[in-house]
């Protein structure tokens, strides 16, 4: 066992490379004056108070969230019940579905999203219509994934056992597979609502320059103002949020019952 765990090695420096040092320089960009030689470091919180100080970046990050809402609320509105029709299905129609649910996304998401775009063109609907559609049509196969992996592991006899004891398809619809499936519901919230929140290419895409979200924000300011200060202090508060939603999705998680119990 000891020899095997030296396999953990190349990952730990992998994950030191590839994810701590980023995180630290953005850490240290966001907390230092703009220009400053590696040697004389001027430390600030400036940068903080300048995304709160303007209106429009608090508005952009609200737009973003909003945008990553109404798009997690679509994709369970209409994911849970493909998902649900799906688990109800023989095991061959439904292993059918899983694939074509999946099959879109074995072409990259960039290719997908410039089809969208050509598709969009020629139909005249407004900028934030066609980022909503951009991210249901990108996200949706996470949370009906999520959903059908968590209906399909309910054991049938809890089912027959609730019409048993007088309950109809509602009720046990309400009481039986709803509180059992919410675990998939809230793992496709956390697949769904945090790459939307961050997402820069489908409203740079879909959007025409016009619906600017926060991850747009954050690729002007690396790439085309190149203040990676301002675009550093903009990536931490965006990681900030990320993470309560991560810890918010987790204590749900614990809090739903599971389909073993």
């Amino acid at each position: 066992m000891k020899n095997f765990s030296k396999l953990i090695y190349p990952y730990v420096i992998w994950m030191t490379i590839m994810i701590i040092v980023p995180m630290l320089m953005i850490v240290l960009y966001a907390i230092t004056v703009r220009g400053n030689d590696v040697l004389t470091l001027q430390f600030t919180l400036g940068n903080f108070l300048r995304f709160f100080e303007d209106s429009i970046f608090p508005s952009v990050l609200w737009r973003s969230l909003k945008m990553a809402f109404f798009t997690t609320i679509i994709c369970i509105a209409v994911g849970y019940p493909a998902a649900f029709v799906m688990a109800k299905m023989k095991p061959n129609n439904a292993a059918m579905c899983v694939l074509l649910v999946t099959l879109p996304m074995w072409i990259n998401m960039l290719v997908r999203t410039y089809a969208w775009r050509g598709i969009l063109t020629r139909i005249s609907l407004s900028s934030e219509i066609n980022v909503y559609i951009g991210m249901v049509y990108n996200f949706l196969p996470f949370m009906i994934l999520q959903i059908y992996t968590s209906l399909s592991k309910i054991d049938p006899n809890l089912i027959i056992a609730s019409h048993d004891l007088g309950a109809n398809d509602r009720e046990t619809f309400l009481r039986v597979i709803l509180p059992l499936s919410l675990s998939g519901v809230v793992s496709g919230i956390t697949l769904v609502f945090l790459p939307a929140v961050s997402s820069f290419f489908i409203p740079k895409l879909l959007g025409g320059g016009q619906y600017v979200l926060i991850g747009n924000l954050i690729e002007e300011y690396f790439i085309s103002t190149g203040d990676w200060n301002f675009g550093a202090a903009i990536s931490l508060i965006m990681a900030i949020i990320i993470l309560i939603s991560m810890y918010v999705t987790r204590k749900l998680d614990k809090e739903t019952p599971e389909a073993n119990d």
